[in-house]
């Protein structure tokens, strides 16, 4: 388990997963969350290749927070296939103040254990991450 200095732990198999993603592609997205309990990042949902941007939002419970990363695919103006995979920080406006403390201070350091993270997304409410934005965002 990796430690980060705001007293979090990161479970090993979040890393494992995420490298899954970025290596052999086996997940579109991951979600993550901060168990109570053992105050440690776990993974929560595990989004098949095959699953949407929709079912990736959907998979954001609408009044916790949440860490998770998105493999997003898109076509450059060149015509070439691309991935980028995207880091977002999910902090709902309806969300506890101290469950919104916590994942803000852990953040930086979750995010550093994710290395090949391309992009940042922090959303407080859908609206600020329509697949619009994560498609302005890629190019």
């Amino acid at each position: 388990m990796a430690n980060s200095s705001s007293g979090m732990y990161v479970k090993d198999e979040c890393v494992l997963k995420f490298l899954e993603l970025k290596a052999k592609r086996n997940y579109r997205f991951i979600v993550f969350k901060i168990d109570d309990q053992t105050q440690q990042v776990v993974v929560e949902k595990l989004g098949g290749p095959q699953e949407t941007y929709e079912d990736f939002t959907n998979s954001l419970p609408p009044k916790e927070c949440r860490y998770a990363v998105f493999d997003y695919d898109f076509i450059t103006p060149e015509n070439c296939q691309k991935s980028k995979i995207f880091f977002v920080a999910w902090a709902p406006d309806g969300a506890r103040v101290r469950s919104k403390m916590l994942y803000a201070s852990s953040k930086d350091k979750f995010k550093r254990q994710l290395d090949g993270i391309q992009s940042e997304l922090q959303a407080t409410d859908p609206s600020e991450m329509t697949l619009d934005i994560i498609k302005s965002r890629a190019l």
